[in-house]
């Protein structure tokens, strides 16, 4: 299970002598006097040994990886008097220690509409012939999910990867389907000199690469399930796409240097769209590897989608919350497992992974105070033969998990749990089933009022159709963003609760009771992790149906084409706080809409210098900025903090509680050609807002025009948060263009420098 979450503490590697770091260098100042920039990096090496009196053969093994696509520099052991003599070089930058990390289907595909017949799917021919890389823990390539059947037989000359041979990995393992795999450890072993690698090479022993590959562009498999739930056809979003597998996650260690070899590499290779299910985070953008290598790839057009973290519901726990970057927010599907049949014949619709088709049947249902607190093993072991055991609700999304723990340990016949977040569920190995809270009363009642109240609980059933979907996951991290609040993050949601997908065949994923472990080659798992590769596949779709959009332009596209509304038509709700709506700051604009993405109307484009203008408001020095630009000719003549972002957020002063903020934005013309736009508003609470001009009249496709917008927020309530949007609706309908605002006090995150 990978529901993990994501904490990354910031390490410095090795014993007292040495640690490693990742060190930046100027590009502009390399010596004409290498050949490469290996060669300059080696020199810089030698040199610090030569100095220091080290062996000369230790030279290779200091110097581990050199970097000039995602960044532009080396990652190397260094003595803290080595570290002192690289900040002395000619070119020099800036160094900081290298981070350890953490990692943050059957029916996703057609929850957000996505058919063969029409739309997002048929105009990309399914994805045909996009580069996806995956940067993760590497692949199972046996997998059914990773057959080449159907796909075409000629790899685009772009494709400049290879399949790297390894540790139970040949190279004639990939195909046409999965073209690359690689592998990235020398931070690993640099940082720990004796480990011994458990599987040197691209193959998954962990599960989590294989699930988020064949999310993105598995192709399609018949009949995969989760021991009999959610049984049908697995195929990823983008089931055309190639796929290319970056293993930097191991189970020795999880290092930056490794994620930014492996970004580094994608970049080199030719991929379209990179997809990244991990963070880092209290780190700011110029220390950040996934921020430093992202902005490289957006310069070269390649998307890079990543997942929020798993530390919701509290504000500002959010990561990857990177200006040039996607960020995927995690919410549910409309799809539940199993039923609770009552001895008065109702019958409810819940949650439930038990792994076996157990006889749950018509026995006792016990409920009293004292026992269906669920907080005891002991309590619940006096009764674990009585019956099934009917556990209240908690308001304490962690109480929920303990009650869990409990009840399985407890070994009892049979449980009902009633929760506010039913909905996501996890494995289980003992029999027991969630239900809302909105069913709880009918059955906490029927349990009461009668003198032998029975029960049943049905296993191994899938039911779709059940409202209201998406919920935002209450697990799921909130902006705003430490590293830099002031751009919304994040961007949207997508399906992240119970979603099925590939694993390796012998990963035990399954239990029941305390001795038996099983295993399949499927399995449902939860987290921004799982909703990543969702968004990711929509963008390998846009790539392949426009080719010539912009990075930024398909996250704009996914952005004002996301839904607010669940499939009752009403705001999405929170997992994280059951009585309140989502907000921005949880699902971004709302949840993935891949068929309106296809044809946005407007779309908010940007250039690299754009992102460089706001890092110079930022007040980055100039080796900050360089860290991220790899000394570009940009330039700082132009600071501003204005993106031209599809969303808006601003923030008050906590004294004065007011604030008086204008946006300006550009918006390009993607539908047929002439078109006129309308706002219309939605004003937060105790915000006036101002839309000039209110209308937009375009004369051609790919026509520019620009607008302001005008927050003024006075004295509302102390320290609230509200939200509205804009809406510029085309004449006729044909297409709504949405952005979210959000105006907020200051100081909500702190903000990292």
């Amino acid at each position: 299970m990978f529901l993990i979450t994501p904490w990354f503490l910031l390490a410095v590697h090795g014993n007292a002598e040495s640690s490693t770091y990742i060190v930046h260098m100027d590009k502009s100042l390399f010596p004409q006097v290498f050949a490469t920039h290996h060669d300059w990096f080696e020199s810089i090496i030698h040199s610090i040994i030569s100095a220091t009196l080290d062996h000369p053969s230790k030279q290779s093994k200091k110097l581990f990886y050199s970097y000039k696509h995602a960044m532009y520099g080396f990652s190397a052991v260094l003595s803290s008097d080595g570290l002192e003599a690289v900040k002395n070089s000619h070119g020099f930058v800036a160094a900081y220690p290298d981070r350890t990390a953490t990692m943050d289907t059957t029916h996703t595909f057609e929850f957000l509409s996505l058919n063969s017949s029409s739309g997002l799917w048929h105009a990309s021919n399914f994805g045909e012939d996009v580069i996806v890389g995956v940067i993760d823990t590497g692949v199972w390539p046996e997998s059914q999910s990773f057959k080449d059947d159907g796909m075409t037989k000629t790899i685009p000359n772009r494709w400049k990867g290879t399949c790297e041979a390894g540790q139970d990995f040949n190279s004639s393992l990939c195909n046409f389907k999965l073209i690359g795999a690689r592998y990235f450890n020398k931070g690993v072993i640099a940082a720990k000199p004796k480990v011994k690698i458990s599987m040197n090479s691209a193959r998954d022993v962990e599960g989590h690469g294989t699930h988020t590959s064949s999310t993105v562009a598995g192709i399609y498999v018949n009949g995969a399930s989760y021991f009999g739930y959610a049984k049908g056809v697995a195929r990823g979003i983008a089931p055309r796409a190639r796929l290319a597998m970056y293993k930097v996650i191991w189970e020795e260690g999880n290092y930056a240097s490794d994620v930014l070899a492996g970004m580094e590499q994608a970049i080199a290779d030719g991929v379209d769209v990179i997809s990244i299910s991990m963070g880092f985070d209290d780190v700011p953008l110029y220390e950040d590897p996934i921020a430093i290598a992202s902005f490289a790839a957006m310069e070269k057009g390649v998307l890079v989608s990543s997942s929020a973290g798993n530390l919701g519901p509290d504000l500002g726990t959010l990561h990857n919350g990177i200006p040039w970057l996607l960020t995927v927010a995690a919410g549910t599907i409309d799809r539940a497992f199993g039923t609770l049949i009552l001895g008065n014949g109702q019958t409810i619709v819940g949650w439930t992974l038990f792994p076996a088709n157990a006889i749950v049947e018509n026995l006792p249902l016990g409920y009293n105070k004292t026992i269906s607190a669920c907080n005891s093993t002991k309590l619940l072991s006096e009764v674990a033969t009585s019956g099934i055991i009917l556990c209240d609700s908690t308001s304490y999304l962690d109480l929920i998990f303990d009650q869990r723990g409990y009840v399985n340990d407890a070994n009892l016949l049979g449980a009902v749990f009633i929760s506010p977040i039913a909905n996501e569920i996890v494995p289980v190995r003992s029999p027991n089933i969630a239900i809302s809270t909105q069913d709880g009363p009918s059955v906490i009642n029927y349990a009461k009022s009668h003198k032998k109240p029975t029960a049943s609980i049905k296993f191994q059933q899938t039911f779709v159709g059940i409202k209201p979907a998406p919920v935002a996951a209450s697990y799921s991290s909130r902006g705003p963003s430490p590293s830099y609040p002031g751009i919304l993050k994040p961007d949207i949601m997508a399906p992240g609760i119970s979603v099925l997908a590939a694993v390796p065949p012998y990963i035990p994923n399954a239990r029941i009771g305390d001795n038996v472990l099983l295993n399949s080659v499927y399995y449902v798992d939860s987290g921004t992790s799982m909703a990543c590769p969702h968004a990711s596949g929509v963008a390998a779709l846009l790539k392949a149906a426009h080719p010539q959009w912009s990075a930024t332009a398909i996250r704009s596209a996914l952005v004002t084409t996301a839904s607010p509304l669940d499939n009752t038509q009403n705001p999405i709700r929170d997992n994280g706080y059951p009585s309140q709506y989502a907000s921005p700051f949880v699902m971004g604009a709302g949840e993935i809409d891949p068929n309106r993405a296809l044809d946005p109307g407007l779309i908010y484009d940007a250039i690299p210098q754009d992102y460089v203008n706001l890092l110079c408001a930022l007040k980055y020095t100039h080796k900050q900025i360089l860290t991220i630009t790899r000394s570009k000719p940009y330039n700082c003549a132009k600071p501003s903090f204005d993106l031209n972002y599809p969303s808006f957020i601003a923030f008050y002063n906590n004294k004065t509680r007011s604030v008086v903020q204008e946006f300006k934005r550009t918006v390009t013309n993607v539908g047929d050609g002439v078109a006129t736009y309308r706002a219309k508003v939605t004003q937060p609470k105790g915000s006036v807002v101002i839309v000039l001009p209110e209308t937009l009249a375009f004369r051609y496709k790919n026509q520019k025009l620009s607008y302001s917008v005008i927050i003024k927020y006075t004295n509302y309530k102390n320290k609230d948060i509200s939200f509205g949007d804009i809406v510029w609706i085309e004449d006729g309908g044909a297409h709504t263009v949405r952005s979210p605002i959000v105006v907020a006090p200051s100081g909500i995150v702190q903000v990292l420098v």
